[in-house]
C-alpha cells in the first residue's frame, strides 16, 4: 500500500522518542497505530486513549512476544502496512571496555529483537502481497565513531540486514528502508537510552573520553528536530517507490559523503594491491 490511504502502522519502543512522535502524527492524520513498549501503559500515558490506536506490551527480546503482539494487530485491524523497529538503545565506550554482558545485551535488543519482531511481522506482510519495514539504525551504523563501536556494531548489522531483506522481499511487494538519524533532540543521551560501560581505561581518555564529554555537553543540544524526522517516516511510508537508505539530518549527510569520499581515496591508493589478488589470467 502506497500513498495516502489510512495505513496500519506496527512502531516499537512508542511510549518516547522517534516511536512515540511517529505514533503521534500517523494518529493526527487519521492511520491507525500499533504501539508498542515494555509497559503498554506507557504507550497511552504518551498518547492518550485514542480509538484508532492499539497498545500492547512487547519487549523485542521475547520473539513470543512479538509473535503475540503481531496477532493482536493483525485482529484488531486486519493488516500491518508499515512496521518501524524503533526499539533500541546506545552504548558508549570504548571496544576494550565494553564487557561480554554489556555486548550481548545490547545485541538483544538492538539486533535480536528487530529480528524478533522482523519475523513475527513479515508473514502477515507476505500474505497481503504488500508493506513497508522501517528499521531505525544510526549515523553510526554507516560511519562509526570512538566510544559508539559496541553500539555502531548492532547499527551495521541492521544495515546489512536491511540491505538483503529489500533485495529479498522487493520481489513480494514489500519495501525495505534502512534510517540513518543523525544527532536528534531526543533523550537518547540520557542514561534511560545510553548505558555507559561500567570500565574506564584511561588510555582512551583522549579519544572515548572525549566522546563522553561530547555526549554530556550535547544532550538536549543536538541539531535534529525529531518531529521533523516523525514527518519524514510518514512522508517515506507514502512513497510509491521508498530508498534502501535514508539519511536524516545535516550532519548524517555531511558524515555519509565524507566516509564515501574516504573508502573512495583509500581503495584508490591501495587499488594496485587489491586487483592482485586474482588468479592469474592464463
Amino acid at each position: 500500500m502506497t500513498g495516502t490511504a489510512q495505513k496500519v502502522w506496527f512502531i516499537t519502543g512508542a511510549s518516547r522518542g522517534f516511536g512515540r512522535l511517529t505514533a503521534q502524527q500517523a494518529l493526527q492524520r487519521g492511520d491507525l497505530v500499533v504501539a508498542t513498549a515494555r509497559d503498554p501503559h506507557s504507550v497511552t500515558a504518551a498518547l492518550g486513549e485514542h480509538a484508532n490506536l492499539l497498545a500492547l506490551r512487547l519487549d523485542v527480546r521475547l520473539e513470543a512476544q512479538a509473535i503475540s503482539a503481531a496477532q493482536q494487530a493483525v485482529a484488531r485491524f486486519g493488516r500491518i502496512d508499515v512496521l518501524v523497529n524503533n526499539a533500541g538503545y546506545g552504548l558508549l565506550g570504548a571496544v576494550e571496555e565494553a564487557s561480554a554482558d554489556e555486548v550481548r545485551a545490547v545485541y538483544e535488543t538492538n539486533v535480536f529483537g528487530l529480528l524478533n519482531v522482523s519475523r513475527a511481522v513479515l508473514p502477515v506482510m507476505r500474505r497481503q502481497g504488500s508493506g513497508h519495514v522501517m528499521n531505525i539504525s544510526s549515523v553510526g551504523g554507516y560511519s562509526s565513531y570512538a566510544g559508539w563501536g559496541v553500539y555502531g556494531s548492532t547499527k551495521f548489522a541492521v544495515e546489512g540486514l536491511s540491505e538483503a531483506m529489500a533485495m529479498e522481499l522487493a520481489p513480494l511487494g514489500i519495501q525495505v528502508t534502512v534510517v540513518e538519524p543523525g544527532f536528534f533532540r531526543t533523550d537518547f543521551l540520557d542514561t534511560t537510552s545510553l548505558v555507559a560501560t561500567r570500565e574506564r581505561i584511561d588510555a582512551y581518555a583522549d579519544t572515548v573520553g572525549k566522546m563522553r564529554d561530547f555526549a554530556a555537553d550535547a544532550n538536549h543540544a543536538q541539531p535534529g528536530d525529531p518531529l521533523k524526522l516523525a514527518d519524514a517516516l510518514l512522508q517515506l511510508a507514502d512513497a510509491a517507490q521508498a530508498p534502501v537508505r535514508l539519511q536524516l539530518g545535516s550532519d548524517t549527510v555531511a558524515r555519509v559523503r565524507a566516509k564515501n569520499a574516504a573508502v573512495e581515496k583509500e581503495m584508490t591508493d591501495w587499488l594496485e594491491l587489491a586487483l592482485s589478488t586474482d588468479f592469474s589470467q592464463a
